[in-house]
Order: C-alpha cells, then structure tokens, then sequence
C-alpha cells in the first residue's frame, strides 16, 4: 500500500471508513465479529488510516472500532469527529462551541481506548458558533496532545481559510467521487493553494459505483439509500447509465467498477486518501487492490467526461448542514 501525505501527517493513500458497521447500511443489523475482522484485515492489507466519529451509532463505532484496535492503536492514523452530538444541553442541530469540543474529545478518548486523536475532524460547520473559536480550542487540544492534527468537513472554502489562518488545517472531508464532483469548483483548488489534504467520503457513492444497485428495493428501512433522491425515480435511472459507463471501463482492465472509481480518484492528486466504507472482508480485500491499479489517460478522460449524477446527495435537512 503506497503511503501519501495530508499536509505533514502520513497516511495509506485509501483507508478505511467505519461509520457502516454500525449504521446506515446496517440492513437487518451489525455483526461487530465480522466488522473487527474487517479492520484487522485493512491492516495486513497495509491500511493505516481509520475514521469514525461519535455520531455513528451513536458512539457505538468508536467504542468498536476501540475493541477492533485493541493492542494494535500504533499501527494507525485514528481519526474521529465531533459537532453532531451537544454536550451542552444546545437544541439539536450543531454544537462546536469550545465547551462542547472540550466534553466530545474526552468522550472520544474513552471509547476509543487511546490516550490521542490523531485526525480530529469537525463534523460539521456550526452556524452558532465562529470557526476561529472551535479552532482555537482544538489548537489547545493540540498543545495538551490529545489531538495531533485539526480537520474539518463538508466545509467552504472561506471557512477552511478562516480556520488555517488560527492553525494549521490538516485534512478536509468532504463527499467526493464519480457520483460527486462538487469539490471539484472550489473546495480543491483552495486546498492544493493552502497545502491542506483532502480525504474523500462515499467514494464509491454510496455503493452505486461498484454496478451492485439495480434496484432500490433491495433496502430495507434502516438503510438511509431508501430515501436518498439520487437512488429515487428519475435520477435513480439516470443513475444507473453512469454506473453502467463505470462498468466498461472496469471490464477493460479487467477490474472491479469499485476498483475502477478508486482509481480514479486517486488520480485526481497527490495529497488525496479517499475512505471506502465497509464491513466486509472480502469488500475491503476488493478496495485495497485499487492501489494497484492503473489507468490510462483516455480511460481517465473518459470517467472524468461522464454527466454528472442526479438528483442531491442528502435529503433537504441534511444539504441545510454542507457548506456548498
């Protein structure tokens, strides 16, 4: 597994996304066995790189991916995020004030069983709260060690320049693939000029890229697909074409259309570590192998040429939450 670099902080150029093992794509429910032998096996495979947060379940994913990492917390970059959840008695919504970011850290060290975060993302941008003061709190985080690195996601690119000019941002998450191309305007090209790296989220949108979703049905009511406009009516058909042009290029290299869509996106830079999420082992064997793989300028040129998808990425509550 080649090694890439988010600003000064290495990591395996494709990692691992924890956040399905323990919801939304849980179908008829979580097998916490199967999901640790996922993560041991992203090891042996060379993956150094694991993200979760403590709204995914929530808090249950850290807690799993704490047991998962049991003996072995040194082999990784552990990345986790904050801001969904108000440990301040806020109504709903987002909380990154420097009290909350105080009470969500400590949590996160518990569950996670580690003494340090080395990635700590805020989740989401917080209206209520100035990006200059949620940094400044993860800059004394950083001061005290219990963080290493300060990151942001689905964030703008003025407030990422808000937040670099308190300290240094390290990495940028936001929802990148075939099936998204939305950072590409200028979310990318205002990182690539303040050296911050970029880890891309669902880069297998959502599953759809991999040809494997023929037919919404196939989710139940857990799955957070079943609502999701892009793989509803209309756009769902429109869709499909687009995994289908995934597909043949895939069957000219003789890959996997996942394969194909990772490749892709790490050829889009350098400092670019996208993070397929599974709970599978032989799902996450499929993923790795895309380090491998490479493509040729014109199949690059044609995946980059496919129309974009239809339809939003989250419901209208949720787009309410991304700095676009």
């Amino acid at each position: 597994m080649k090694h890439i670099k988010l600003r000064d902080l290495e990591v395996s150029r494709i990692g691992l996304g924890a956040m399905g093992m323990s919801q939304g794509y849980t179908g008829a429910g979580t097998d916490d066995a199967e999901s640790i032998r996922t993560v041991h096996r992203a090891l042996e495979l060379g993956v150094t790189f694991i993200d979760t947060a403590e709204v995914y379940g929530p808090y249950t994913n850290e807690e799993l991916v704490g047991r998962a990492l049991k003996g072995r917390r040194d082999e990784v970059v552990l990345a986790t995020k904050f801001g969904l959840i108000s440990h301040t008695g806020r109504d709903g919504g987002t909380d990154s004030s420097p009290a909350n970011v105080r009470a969500a850290v400590e949590g996160s060290l518990k569950r996670l069983g580690t003494d340090r975060i080395d990635l700590y993302y805020q989740h989401r941008v917080d209206p209520g709260t100035p990006v200059e003061e949620t940094v400044g709190a993860l800059a004394e985080l950083v001061a005290e060690g219990k963080i290493g690195h300060i990151g942001l996601s689905e964030a703008g690119p003025e407030t990422i320049r808000r937040a670099h000019a308190v300290h240094p941002i390290t990495a940028v998450q936001s929802e990148y693939s075939l099936f998204t191309r939305d950072p590409e305007a200028r979310v990318l090209p205002a990182l690539r000029e303040l050296n911050i790296g970029f880890v891309p989220f669902s880069p297998l949108g959502r599953g759809f890229l991999t040809g494997a979703i023929r037919d919404t049905r196939q989710f139940d009511a857990t799955d957070f697909r079943a609502d999701n406009p892009r793989f509803t009516g209309e756009n769902f058909e429109h869709n499909l074409r687009l995994a289908d042009r995934v597909a043949a290029v895939a069957a000219e290299v003789d890959a996997t259309p996942a394969q194909v869509a990772l490749a892709w996106l790490l050829a889009q830079g350098d400092s670019i570590a996208p993070i397929p999420g599974t709970k599978r082992v032989a799902r996450v064997e499929e993923n790795t192998a895309a380090d491998a793989l490479r493509l040729t300028d014109e199949q690059l040129t044609a995946l980059s040429s496919l129309p974009p998808a239809a339809g939003d990425t989250h419901n209208e509550a949720q787009m309410r939450m991304m700095e676009r």
